[in-house]
């Protein structure tokens, strides 16, 4: 899958374009994990989903919410029953979409193994590709619109893999993943999430959900009633610890964004996450002994030491 260089951008009056990888040099940015992409994480791998529950849960609630309050001042109002109609088409569909997606299995997640400077990429009908870590591609790109309402911008996060076996069909070629980031910005400090993990190690990414021992840590009292509970626990730790704006931040999203659940969900379909079982995937997942981890390439060497120079000639 050709694209231009990493560290490349394209900028138009309504979209932008930044090219991270290959090769995956440093975008600069601090490594967030805002999607919660990152299903599991020790020394020898990563595996990453494109499962978010919190992002369709939270936009379902808050377009719950302005069609509530419409309604409510629309009740002895012709345009009630347009409401209600618009309101059954704009949330009905993307709930039944959600629920569909709950009930059915959840997706495997790509696995990046650090130590051989590999990736798993999991396909049907059992298929997996080990893909070199070099090869990956990805890009942000990000979109703007105008209207009535103001600006509105998307960004999106798109890693691409392509099929080491050259000689497969053309529609097996390639495999892309898309994750809904908001902006160019959150995009590349998604991505800095995976190229930190290989490139330095677990120890640069932030303090994400334990979603291996999530419902374990709820103590044997359910999914709801435990991950209430653990709400309200974390609201009052922030309290005891003067952090009050955090404090009220995560009451205000159990009536904003319908926190709790969000959690509950997300506990209920990821913990513990999927995880690869392929007996040769299993091996290739296993540590090996530091003198046998692959090494950078040296066009990647030149290639990262470019970037932090023009990186530290910019905050000089």
């Amino acid at each position: 899958m050709s694209m231009p260089a990493a560290g490349t951008s394209k900028k138009n009056l309504f979209s932008q374009q930044d090219y991270l990888a290959p090769f995956p040099i440093p975008t600069g940015k601090k490594p967030m994990d805002r999607l919660n992409m990152i299903w599991r994480k020790n020394d020898v791998f990563l595996d990453v989903g494109n499962f978010n529950v919190a992002g369709a849960v939270m936009s379902i609630w808050v377009m719950s919410l302005m069609f509530s309050v419409m309604g409510y001042y629309s009740w002895n109002d012709a345009t009630f029953y347009i409401i209600g109609i618009g309101t059954a088409i704009i949330i009905g569909i993307p709930s039944l979409m959600f629920l569909y997606g709950l009930l059915r299995p959840t997706p495997l997640p790509i696995r990046f193994n650090r130590q051989r400077r590999e990736v798993c990429v999991p396909r049907g009908e059992g298929e997996y590709w080990i893909v070199p870590w070099e090869t990956v591609t990805a890009a942000a790109s990000q979109h703007s619109s105008v209207s009535q309402a103001g600006r509105t911008t998307t960004g999106l996060l798109f890693i691409g893999f392509d099929n080491p076996n050259a000689l497969v069909a053309e529609n097996n070629k390639h495999f892309m993943l898309g994750f809904n980031c908001g902006g160019n910005e959150a995009a590349m400090s998604q991505w800095e999430c995976i190229r930190s993990y290989m490139e330095i190690g677990p120890h640069i990414l932030p303090q994400g959900n334990d979603f291996e021992s999530g419902r374990a840590n709820l103590k044997g009292r359910g999914v709801i009633w435990g991950v209430c509970c653990e709400y309200a626990n974390g609201i009052w730790q922030h309290v005891r610890a003067g952090e009050f704006l955090k404090a009220a931040w995560l009451f205000a999203g159990i009536f904003i964004f319908g926190g709790p659940i969000v959690f509950m969900l997300q506990t209920w379909k990821l913990s513990p996450p999927p995880t690869l079982d392929h007996p040769d995937i299993i091996e290739w997942s296993k540590p090996l002994p530091p003198e046998q981890w692959a090494k950078r390439s040296p066009e990647l060497e030149l290639a990262i030491a470019a970037r932090e120079a023009q990186l530290a000639a910019r905050a000089s």
